[in-house]
């Protein structure tokens, strides 16, 4: 198990604070006049969700928090719970929360593979790739006249999700998402 020192805790690391996981979302090591430096950073609870703000100082330690991957099959959603099998084990099935998802939940498409991040043999989230390939099943035609560069219409995606598309995106084209803003990236596939 790493120990981090007060400069060394930085963004995507994970540690231990007050007995729980905590994912580093940033920092900034500063001094002031003649004090000793100090790391002010903005911490998300992995299990909880909650983000906080804490100073660390130069004696003062992080310790790495000793997290696993697993890959995980998504089988479907009910109401806000996700329902997931180890990979290789349909047998093995748990829920996860909507909240634990996130916003990038809607995009996931059955029998996808994922990875989960465990802690103390939970699992405390799931990591959605940045772009994920969806068809498109309902969207309105083009109107002629109402294709200038720039316009956007919506369209349900395959999952539920609905997102603005260009209006040259019709009903069966495969088109990919950036689902951390949950936007339009491309179009993949025409129909």
């Amino acid at each position: 198990m790493a120990v981090l020192s007060y400069n060394e805790i930085t963004p995507k690391k994970v540690i231990i604070f007050n007995d729980e996981p905590y994912l580093v979302l940033s920092y900034h090591v500063f001094r002031k006049q003649q004090r000793k430096p100090v790391n002010i950073t903005k911490l998300k609870n992995l299990k909880s969700g909650r983000v906080i703000e804490n100073t660390f100082h130069v004696n003062e330690v992080a310790e790495e928090a000793d997290l696993e991957n697993q890959n995980i099959i998504f089988i479907y959603r009910k109401g806000s719970e996700y329902w997931f099998h180890i990979s290789g084990k349909p047998g093995e099935r748990f829920t996860l929360a909507e909240d634990l998802i996130g916003d990038q939940g809607k995009f996931i498409k059955e029998r996808s593979e994922l990875k989960a991040l465990i802690y103390d043999e939970e699992v405390i989230g799931v990591t959605v790739p940045v772009k994920i390939e969806l068809k498109v099943t309902e969207t309105v035609d083009a109107v002629k006249g109402n294709t200038s560069s720039g316009a956007l219409k919506e369209a349900v995606l395959e999952t539920g999700a609905k997102v603005m598309v260009p209006m040259f995106i019709n009903q069966g084209d495969v088109i990919a998402i950036n689902t951390e803003s949950g936007d339009y990236s491309e179009r993949v596939e025409k129909a």
